[in-house]
C-alpha cells in the first residue's frame, strides 16, 4: 500500500463525515423557508428540497457504513417524497382554482 491511497482514504472519510452535517444544516434552512413562506410555491419547493437532501444523506450513509439496505430505503423514500410533493401541488392547484373561480375572495 502506498501513502497516496492512505491519504485518499483519509480525505474520503473526512468528506463523508462533513457532507451529512452540511446537508443537515441545509435541511434545517429549508424547514425555515417552508415555515416562513412567503408563498405556497416557496413552501412546496422547500419541502421537495428537504426530501432530496434527506435522500442524499441516506445515500452517503449507505456508502460510508457499507450497508446495501440503506439504498433500498433511499429509493422508497424517493417514491414517498415524490408522491407527497405531487399531492401538495395538486391540493394547491385546487385551492388556487377555487379562489380564482370565486373572484379572488379570501376565506
Amino acid at each position: 500500500m502506498n501513502s497516496g491511497n492512505i491519504a485518499l482514504e483519509a480525505a474520503f472519510g473526512i468528506v463523508m463525515t462533513i457532507f451529512p452535517v452540511i446537508l443537515a444544516v441545509m435541511v434545517f434552512m429549508c424547514l425555515i423557508r417552508a415555515i416562513k413562506g412567503p408563498r405556497i410555491a416557496d413552501r412546496i419547493v422547500a419541502i421537495n428540497m428537504m426530501g432530496t437532501m434527506t435522500m442524499v444523506i441516506i445515500a452517503i450513509l449507505a456508502v460510508k457504513m457499507n450497508e446495501g439496505y440503506l439504498v433500498d430505503i433511499c429509493i422508497i423514500y424517493a417514491m414517498i417524497s415524490f408522491l407527497a410533493v405531487t399531492l401538495l401541488t395538486k391540493v394547491y392547484m385546487g385551492v388556487y382554482a377555487e379562489r380564482k373561480r370565486n373572484g379572488g375572495e379570501k376565506s
